[in-house]
This record gives C-alpha cells, structure tokens and sequence, in this order.
C-alpha cells in the first residue's frame, strides 16, 4: 500500500517540481512574461483543486481502480501535449488538463488508505508513503534540470507523459480495488451536496484540513518562488537550481522519518504540536530575512530545510486526520481537503507572479513566514482542540 501510494501521490510532485528548473528557460524560449509562466503552475493546481470535487464522488460509486485507468491516462496525454504546445497559452492549457489527471490519483490514493486503514495507523502507512514521494521529490527537480539543460524545456514534459504511460500499466497490472461497498447516491447533487455540508461542518475536518493548507501553502511558496530567488537573483545555473530543491526534499523525507518516531510515542495530535515548532523556527527566521537589504543561498535554504521537517510531520498526519471521521466517504472528503489544498496553492502562485521580482526576494521570504506561522497556529489551536481521532 505504502509503494502504491507513494507512486500515486508522487504524479503530483513531479508534475510540478520536475519542471521548476526550467520555468526561467520556458519563459525565454515563449517571451512570456512572469504572470504567464506562474499561471502555467497555478492554472495547474486550479484544476487540479477542482477536478478532485468530480473524482471523489465518482470514485465512492464507482470503484477507485476506474477513476485511476482515467486519471493517469489523461495526464500522461496532457504531459505530450504541453511538450508540443506552441505557445504559453497552449502550455496553460495543458498543463490544466494534467492537473484534472493528477487528480484522480491523488483523490484516490488517499481514499485507498482510509478504506483500508484507521486514522492512527493510516498516518503511519501514509509517512511511509510520503517517505516515498520524498524521494521522487529529491529526484525530480534534479532530474528536470540535467533533462532542460541537455535539451531544453520540452523535454522535462515528454519525461512526464513517458512516466505516465508507465504508471498507466502499474494502476492496470498491480493495483487493486480497495472499496468494499460501493455508493450508488454518491454522485447524486442532493446526496453529495449533504455529505460535502456535514464534511465541512466536522471540526475534526476543518482542523486537520487547516493545518495541511498552511503547510502546503508554504510549501508553494518556495515551489512557485524559488527557482527565480536561485537562478535569477542569486546566480544559480539550472543545473544548481535542481540540486537546492531536491536538497528540500531529502530533508522532507527525514521529517517523515520523525513522524513516525513522534506517532509511537506521542499519538496523532502530539506529534503535529511538536512538528510546528520546526514550522515556527522556520517562519521566525524567513522573518528576519524579509527584513534584510540582501540575501545568500544559506538563508535561502536552512529555514527552507526547518520548514521541510515540519511539513514531512504534518502532511502525514493531516491528511489521515482530515478522512478518519469519514470512512464511508472517504472519496469526497480527500477531494474536499486537495481542492482546498489546490485553491490554497493556486492563490500564492497568483500572488507571486503578480508581486514577485528577482529584485525583491524580501518578498518571497515574508509570504513563507506568513504561511509558517499560520500553520504552527493552527497546530497549536485547532488541532490541539479538536484533531483526536474521536472528535
């Protein structure tokens, strides 16, 4: 279960992070302007948000392994066409359409592991998944940029729809269906719109789901952000630039090695108290540097890396915390905690191609000590008070 979701949840890390390097490049090769390369990451996790409103409820009627078959096959059919789009509208576009595919897997990966698993050990399994995801996390930035240095842009895209045609045979050959009673009132307006107000009413939902916007919030900020701060204010080549990314990504999967150790010893709810004191040392010191005339690569990076350890801490137990009241909608509640996981990352994309320059990087620090901060709040408020499995 654990692979299985680690490859699931990964088409999203490498739909957006494969291609971050080359975003400088991208904007050459098409002279688009900073607000178009940054929509071709927004429009991506627009529809992403809200294509998983569609795939839950359809997945809880018909099945997970249908909606997976679906998903995976249109993202790897946008990927080739993004690859070949001849300008950045086109690129836009598709990139829209993949975040619709990538959807499917991720609505279903994390129904899959609410159908199999309780909340506790759900967030375990999901650590180690996520262990996983870190991995093509480090990978993948340093991958997209050797692949954009060697041959450009397009390349990073062709490489997306050549991993989606092989996950395409992974779901087919080796995934299983998970659901054991299907829903047949799922998709039905009336029904569905009852189960989406009782999700949204659940202070358990509201807490947990908090908690993971703000720290996927600010993980956006550095995915949106970081690459133009590196490459264009800093001096980083592409091929450096990748390597700073995936070396967030290497600590993120440490963090997930925490969660687990705090988890045994701490339960759900007190592993998150504990993992938002690395988020708020993270947001102290991205403070501090929003204050400062100049900056370096080592102030760019270490709260960067702090931030990363909470993350591992509160994505896994977010994301198992926000389905456990739900285990016979688990399809609709993971696709009302992405869209708003997406609606949340598609904002800062927004703001940073509107405000973010490569001359004012102070800006870039204080939109991640904003969202630092709302997160460590939210782990100390709202989760304390209402995230136990029994809420």
């Amino acid at each position: 279960m654990a692979v299985a979701l680690a490859l699931l949840l990964g088409t999203q890390v490498l739909a957006t992070d494969l291609y971050l390097p080359a975003l400088p490049m991208l904007a050459r090769d098409l002279s688009a302007a900073m607000p178009a390369v940054q929509a071709t990451m927004s429009a991506f996790v627009l529809a992403f948000g809200l294509a998983q409103l569609l795939w839950g409820p359809v997945a809880d009627r018909f099945g997970r392994r249908p909606v997976l078959r679906a998903g995976v096959a249109l993202f790897a059919l946008a990927s080739l066409g993004a690859a070949l789009a001849p300008e950045v509208g086109a690129v836009i576009g598709w990139r829209a359409v993949q975040g619709a595919g990538v959807a499917a897997a991720v609505v279903c990966a994390r129904a899959m592991l609410r159908d199999v698993f309780e909340p506790q050990r759900g967030a375990h399994v999901m650590s180690h998944a996520l262990g996983g995801v870190g991995l093509i996390a480090i990978a993948a930035p340093v991958a997209g940029g050797a692949v954009a240095a060697a041959a450009g842009w397009r390349s990073t895209m062709a490489l997306l729809a050549a991993v989606g045609a092989g996950l395409f045979a992974f779901v087919v050959w080796r995934i299983p269906e998970t659901v054991r009673s299907r829903n047949p009132q799922a998709t039905h307006a009336r029904a569905l719109l009852q189960q989406l107000g009782r999700t949204l009413a659940h202070p358990t939902f509201r807490a947990w789901t908090a908690l993971v916007c703000g720290s996927y919030g600010g993980l956006m900020v550095f995915l949106a952000g970081s690459s133009f701060v590196l490459i264009e204010h800093l001096g980083l080549s592409v091929w450096e630039c990748g390597l700073a990314m995936g070396s967030n990504s290497l600590v993120y999967v440490i963090g997930t090695f925490v969660c687990r150790r705090l988890l045994a010893r701490h339960g759900l709810v007190g592993t998150v108290q504990r993992g938002a004191a690395f988020t708020a040392t993270a947001g102290a010191i991205m403070a501090w540097a929003a204050t400062q005339p100049t900056t370096s690569l080592w102030v760019v990076l270490v709260p960067q890396w702090i931030f990363a350890l909470g993350h591992g801490v509160h994505q896994a137990c977010g994301q198992a915390g926000a389905v456990g009241p739900f285990p016979h909608a688990a399809g609709v509640a993971s696709a009302l905690t992405g869209f708003l996981l997406a609606l949340t990352a598609a904002a800062i994309a927004l703001w940073l191609g509107v405000t973010l320059s490569a001359s004012r990087p102070q800006l870039y620090f204080g939109t991640l000590a904003t969202m630092a901060t709302l997160t460590a709040l939210a782990a100390w408020t709202l989760v304390r008070r209402h995230g136990a499995p029994h809420a």
